[in-house]
C-alpha cells in the first residue's frame, strides 16, 4: 500500500478511535458523524489559519475602528484564504476554559467568529444543536484535547488538500455503512468518478481549446465528482501547452454532504467554486433549480437510484401538471411531450435537468456523463416518462455510448450500474449510432471489501475501456461481444416483420458466443421481455437485449 494510503487510512482510524472513546455512551454509532465530521472540518479550519490569525485580528480592529461595514474582502486577504475567524480563539486557546459552562460560551463564541460562508457549513452540519448535549456530559473538553493530540497532524504542512479529501471521504463512508443508508444513497468511489470524467474529457481532448469552462453536478453529494473532473480536464490538456481553467457548480439537497462539499473546496482554496455550490433541504434539484436557465460545458453525476421523488412532483403541481420546461419538451412535433417518469424513481428525471442544460451554439457543443442502475435501460411502459426519455435521446441522436461497470462498485449497493455518455456534438462516425460495452469483468479485486465495494476499477482496467470506445466499431469482438455499435433506424418495420426478424436472429446454441459469469448477469439485466407480433408496435422504447440479438424501439430498430 502506498505511504499516503498508509498515513491516511492511520488518521481515519485515530478520528474513529476518538469517537469511540469520547462518543460511547452519549450517542449510538450511527449519530457519531453529527459531532466527528463537522469537527474534523473544524479543526483542519483552525490549523489552515492559524499562521495568519494575528493579522486577521489586527485587521478587524482596523475596519471597526475606520468604520467600515463590508468586511468580507479585507479580512480574506489579511487570512490569505477564501474565510476567516475573528473570535479571537482558536482550539488551542479554548482548551483552557476551566469548566463546561465556560468553554461552551467561548466554542459558541469561536463558531460566531467564522466568515459568513464557514457559516453556512457550520449550520447545515447542524453543529450548535449537539453543544447541549456535549456540554451537559463533559465532552466538549474531551474532543478538542483528542483532535489536538500530535498524533492527528490535520494540518497543511501534515496533510494536502487532496490527502484531507480522501480522509473525509473514507470517514463518510463508515459513517454511511453504520448507517445503513438504502442502496441508492450511496457514495461514488474514485476510481468510478475517474472513469466518468475519462470517458467524459478524453474522446475530445485534443480539440478542447484553451479557454474557461463550466462544470456541474445536479447531485453533487460531497463535490468529489466535480473535483475529479476539475483534475482530469486540466491534467489531459496540460501536455499540449493549453491554458484551462474551470468554474464549479453544484447542488446538494443533504445539509450535511452539503456543508462537507462547500468545505473542502474552500480548504483547496476554491472560494469561488465554494460560493457557486448551493444546497441544503430548500434546494432539491428537480423541484427547485438553482441554475434554470444556465448552460454548462461538462456535466456528470450520479443521480440516487430507486428513490421516490413524490414530494418534488408534488412540488412541481403534480404528474400531470407539470409544466416546467426541463421535463416538458416539444419533440415529435408534440409540443407538450412528457420526460416525467413515475414517483418511485426520479434517476432519469436528474439526467433531463443536465440534458437541459447543455449549450447549443458553441462547437463543443456539452458533453454528460452519468451513472444509472439497470432500471433506467427498460422500466416504464409505451409513452410513459421513463419510454418517452429514451425516444427523445435516442431520436435526438444525443446518446453516444452505455458502459456497463463491474459488480460491487459501489460502497452501499452490489446492483448492476451504467455509465451513459451523452453529446450534442457527436462525431461524424459516431452518428446515428449507440456503442454499448462490455466491461463487467474489467476490474481488479480489492484485498479487502470497503462496505458493498468488492472490486475497483484499476489504472489498466479504464484504459481498456477507454481504448475500447476510441476504437469505437473497429472494437467489436464476435468471440467476446465485449463492444458493439448499435445503428438507429428512422423508419420502423411492420410489427410482424419486427418480431420475426428478431426471431430468426436469434443465435443458435453452437453458434452463440460465450460469456462468463458476470457477463451472463449483465444480459439478464439487458434482455427484453418477449411479446407478441401483435403488440410490438406498442412496444416501449427499451435500451435492451433482445433475445434474438437485435435491439429494438416502437419506432426503429438498432440493428
Amino acid at each position: 500500500m502506498p505511504q499516503n494510503s498508509i498515513n491516511h487510512a492511520r488518521l481515519v482510524a485515530l478520528i474513529w478511535s476518538i469517537a469511540d472513546d469520547v462518543l460511547r455512551d452519549l450517542y449510538v454509532r450511527g449519530k457519531y458523524r453529527d459531532v466527528i465530521l463537522p469537527f474534523t472540518v473544524l479543526r483542519r479550519l483552525d490549523s489552515v489559519l492559524e499562521p495568519t490569525q494575528d493579522a486577521v485580528l489586527a485587521m478587524k480592529k482596523t475596519l471597526d475602528q475606520a468604520g467600515i461595514v463590508d468586511q468580507d474582502a479585507p479580512l480574506r486577504d489579511a487570512a490569505k484564504q477564501d474565510f476567516y475567524n475573528t473570535s479571537g480563539f482558536t482550539l488551542k486557546t479554548l482548551r483552557a476554559a476551566t469548566n463546561a459552562t465556560r468553554l461552551r460560551q467561548n466554542f459558541e463564541a469561536y463558531l460566531d467568529g467564522f466568515s459568513p460562508n464557514v457559516q453556512e457549513i457550520i449550520d447545515n452540519f447542524e453543529f450548535r444543536n449537539q453543544l447541549p448535549r456535549l456540554t451537559k456530559a463533559d465532552a466538549l473538553g474531551a474532543l478538542i484535547e483528542k483532535f489536538l493530540s500530535p498524533d492527528l497532524d490535520l494540518s497543511p504542512a501534515g496533510l494536502d488538500n487532496h490527502g484531507m479529501g480522501t480522509v473525509f471521504e473514507e470517514l463518510v463512508r463508515r459513517f454511511n455503512e453504520e448507517n445503513n443508508e438504502e442502496a441508492g444513497e450511496h457514495w461514488t468511489p474514485r476510481d468510478a468518478v475517474r472513469l466518468m470524467t475519462r470517458l467524459m474529457f478524453e474522446p475530445i481532448a485534443e480539440v478542447i481549446p484553451s479557454g474557461t469552462y463550466r462544470l456541474y453536478d445536479g447531485a453533487m453529494g460531497t463535490g468529489g465528482m466535480l473535483t475529479v473532473a476539475e483534475e482530469t480536464l486540466k491534467h489531459l490538456t496540460a501536455p499540449a501547452g493549453k491554458k484551462v481553467s474551470t468554474h464549479l457548480y453544484g447542488q446538494e439537497i443533504n445539509a450535511e454532504t452539503y456543508a462537507i462539499a462547500k468545505a473542502d473546496l474552500i480548504l483547496k482554496g476554491e472560494g469561488m467554486a465554494a460560493d457557486n455550490i448551493v444546497g441544503g433541504p430548500e434546494w432539491s434539484t428537480l423541484s427547485n433549480d438553482a441554475f434554470a436557465g444556465e448552460e454548462f460545458d461538462f456535466m456528470l453525476s450520479n443521480p440516487p437510484y430507486g428513490k421516490s421523488w413524490k414530494t418534488d412532483q408534488d412540488r412541481l403541481g403534480g404528474a400531470k401538471k407539470i409544466i416546467d420546461p426541463r421535463f416538458i419538451v416539444t419533440h415529435g412535433g408534440d409540443p407538450d411531450y412528457s420526460l416525467v417518469t413515475r414517483s418511485s424513481d426520479g434517476q432519469l428525471m436528474f439526467l433531463a435537468n443536465l440534458i437541459s442544460k447543455m449549450k447549443q451554439h458553441t462547437a463543443l457543443g456539452s458533453r454528460i456523463a452519468s451513472v444509472h442502475n439497470g432500471s433506467s435501460l427498460f422500466t416504464g411502459d409505451a409513452g410513459q416518462g421513463e419510454s418517452n426519455f429514451r425516444r427523445w435521446i435516442i431520436e435526438n441522436d444525443w446518446l453516444e455510448a452505455i458502459v456497463a461497470l463491474p459488480l460491487k462498485m459501489f460502497y452501499n449497493t452490489g446492483i448492476a450500474t451504467y455509465v451513459w455518455v451523452i453529446s450534442n456534438r457527436k462525431e461524424e462516425r459516431r452518428k446515428g449510432k449507440v456503442q454499448l460495452i462490455n466491461a463487467v469483468d474489467w476490474c481488479t479485486p480489492l484485498r479487502k471489501n470497503l462496505g458493498e465495494k468488492g472490486v475497483e476499477i484499476s489504472d489498466a482496467d479504464a484504459d481498456r475501456v477507454l481504448a475500447t470506445y476510441k476504437a469505437f466499431d473497429q472494437a467489436d469482438d464476435p468471440i467476446t461481444r465485449r463492444s458493439s455499435t448499435v445503428s438507429i433506424s428512422a423508419t420502423p418495420r411492420s410489427p410482424s416483420n419486427a418480431h420475426c426478424a428478431s426471431r430468426a436472429s436469434r443465435p443458435t446454441a453452437s453458434t452463440r458466443p460465450p460469456r462468463s459469469r458476470s457477463s451472463k448477469k449483465t444480459a439478464s439485466v439487458m434482455k427484453r421481455p418477449r411479446r407478441s407480433s401483435r403488440r410490438c408496435c406498442r412496444s416501449p422504447y427499451r435500451l435492451t437485449r433482445c433475445a434474438g440479438g437485435t435491439r429494438r424501439s416502437s419506432t426503429g430498430e438498432f440493428a
